[in-house]
């Protein structure tokens, strides 16, 4: 290809991103100021992946993807399914995997995920588990094949962290309301195990054996700056409320805004879940495709809810039992120092942070994860040879 030829390919390739970036930036601008101000952010952005399209088309880049989910056998495990029904009659879809000949009180490993992602997310850890331990994996309110919150859609009741943990209860009563019960989180979901412990301490007390709480944090997530200039960041925080929820209130606009400019948000996403540069493409495509899965609307419903999360005092009731704080030390979305604040309030807990990971460590490095959460089933009393199994099945 010639000198000139390069050039204009060059040229191209910009006009298009920043072409596709600015009829984004206009529909947010019709959202007010507020949407204006994360037009220009999408724009500015744009300019940062054009680069990467010099030489690889529109058309090719959709075939890889397609390729990629075609290929790629993440998020493919599926267990025995069953519905839950939360207080407010939300449907909340689960699934057991269920372990031959296992004795009535054998321990049940209970998986929560996190915001925008779903229970494909421990695709991992749920491969290495599966024959070894009772498991339940569940998708929460208004992600995935559980139902839009009926408090939310109906009433117009904001969601709340107390809620998800209250959809936990529902979903322990529905899918495991016997025996011992060790207790996983990341993110979100572990949020949400803080809530239950929160609103129903005598579960916790009398069933559950361990917990691990994986990359989450118990508060004060108004204060993370996200990798970004504090400065900037105070901006951002102080018009992003406003910006989601005028995105929510024109979902249809915006999934078509989010379609058009997939590959600028694919780099979004692979930032704030990956630290590794060479995270393989098919699992950087895995967790594109669960964050892209998750509407705009409810994207917007749930973000003010983290604001308000406070659970210190909730972390109290894990005193005395096996529990595992794990991060990656590069999360951007809930930074490794609160994993470490978790830690400190729980001084008998095994503290582990996972060098060169980010906010999806159970992706990125999934054989640590496991062999951690194999040493806590061994600890909670799950049963050394099944624990074993789970460790030597991640390598």
């Amino acid at each position: 290809m010639s000198e000139s030829s390069t050039g204009a390919a060059a040229a191209e390739a910009v006009t298009e991103v920043v072409t596709e970036a600015a009829a984004v930036a206009g529909s947010w601008r019709r959202a007010g100021v507020a949407g204006a101000a994360l037009g220009v952010i999408a724009a500015g952005a744009a300019a940062g992946v054009a680069i990467e399209r010099l030489t690889v088309g529109r058309g090719m880049r959709k075939k890889a993807r397609l390729a990629l989910d075609a290929a790629g056998p993440y998020g493919s495990l599926r267990g025995m399914p069953g519905t839950a029904y939360a207080d407010d009659g939300t449907e909340l879809a689960y699934e057991v995997e269920e372990v031959e000949d296992a004795p009535r009180d054998a321990v049940t490993v209970v998986f929560s995920h996190g915001y925008c992602l779903n229970q494909d997310s421990w695709h991992f850890q749920r491969a290495a588990l599966r024959g070894v331990v009772r498991a339940v994996y569940w998708d929460q309110r208004s992600h995935a094949r559980s139902a839009r919150g009926v408090d939310q859609v109906e009433r117009d009741v904001p969601v709340s962290i107390d809620q998800l943990g209250r959809d936990l209860k529902a979903v322990i009563d529905a899918a495991a309301p016997e025996g011992p019960l060790v207790l996983v989180g990341h993110s979100m979901g572990g949020m949400t195990t803080m809530a239950l412990a929160d609103q129903f301490p005598e579960l916790i007390r009398e069933r559950v054996v361990g917990v691990a709480l994986v990359g989450t944090s118990s508060g004060k997530l108004g204060q993370v700056n996200f990798g970004l200039p504090v400065a900037g960041m105070n901006a951002v925080r102080r018009v992003l409320p406003g910006v989601l929820r005028a995105l929510g209130s024109q979902a249809e606009l915006v999934e078509r805004g989010r379609r058009a400019t997939a590959d600028l948000f694919a780099g979004v996403i692979k930032r704030y879940s990956f630290s590794r540069r060479d995270v393989d493409p098919a699992i950087a495509r895995f967790a594109e495709r669960m964050i892209e899965s998750t509407p705009i609307d409810v994207v917007a419903e749930f973000y003010p809810a983290f604001a308000e999360h406070d659970k210190a005092a909730a972390l109290a009731h894990f005193a005395g039992l096996p529990v595992l704080v794990l991060a990656g030390e590069k999360d951007l979305v809930t930074p490794s120092e609160h994993s470490e604040a978790i830690a400190a309030l729980l001084p008998d807990a095994e503290l582990v942070l996972v060098p060169d990971a980010g906010h999806l460590v159970m992706l990125e490095h999934p054989e640590v994860v496991t062999d951690r959460l194999a040493e806590l089933l061994s600890r909670a009393g799950a049963g050394g040879r099944a624990a074993a199994d789970a460790g030597s099945s991640s390598g």
